[in-house]
C-alpha cells in the first residue's frame, strides 16, 4: 500500500506544483494573443463555466470538504485507491491547486482561452487534469467491466 500512497502523492505534488508555478507566471503579467487560443488571467468565482458563483465565499469551504470527504473515502476505500492511484492524484492535486487559489486570490486563476471556431470558457492547467482523471476513471473501469 505504501508505493500505492507514493504514486498518489507523487501524482498529486507534480500536479499541484506545476499549475501554482504556470499561475504565477501569470499573475506576474504574462499574456500571449493568438489567431487560436489567448493566454490572459481571469478570476473565475464559480466552478465550470462560473457555475454556482452566487455561493460567493461559501464555495471554497464546500469544495474543501468535498475534497476532505473524498480522501477520507479514498483511505478508507484502499481498493479504489489501488486501482486508480494515478487518476485520483491528478483529480486531487488539481482540486487542491484550485481550492487554495479561492482562498488566495478569491477566485481560481484561470488562463487559458479558445477562441477559434467557438468561444469557449477560460480554463487552467488543474482544469485539464481534473478532466484527464475523469477519462482515466472511465477508460479503467470500463476495462475492468469487461474483464
Amino acid at each position: 500500500m505504501s508505493r500505492v500512497v507514493f504514486k498518489f502523492l507523487s501524482y498529486f505534488a507534480a500536479v499541484f506544483a506545476a499549475d501554482q508555478i504556470i499561475k504565477w507566471i501569470f499573475l506576474n503579467g504574462f499574456r500571449y494573443k493568438s489567431e487560436f487560443i489567448d493566454l490572459i488571467l481571469v478570476y473565475n468565482k464559480g466552478v465550470a463555466f462560473s457555475m454556482f458563483s452566487f455561493l460567493g465565499e461559501n464555495l471554497k469551504y464546500i469544495q474543501l470538504a468535498l475534497i476532505a470527504v473524498l480522501l477520507g473515502y479514498l483511505f478508507g476505500q484502499k481498493e479504489l485507491l489501488r486501482s486508480h492511484s494515478t487518476a485520483f492524484g491528478l483529480l486531487l492535486g488539481g482540486g487542491c491547486s484550485n481550492i487554495l487559489d479561492r482562498f488566495v486570490h478569491g477566485g481560481v486563476v484561470d488562463y487559458i482561452f479558445w477562441h477559434k471556431w467557438f468561444n469557449f470558457a477560460v480554463f487552467n492547467f488543474a482544469d485539464m487534469m481534473i478532466d484527464l482523471a475523469i477519462v482515466i476513471i472511465l477508460i479503467q473501469s470500463f476495462l475492468y467491466r469487461k474483464k
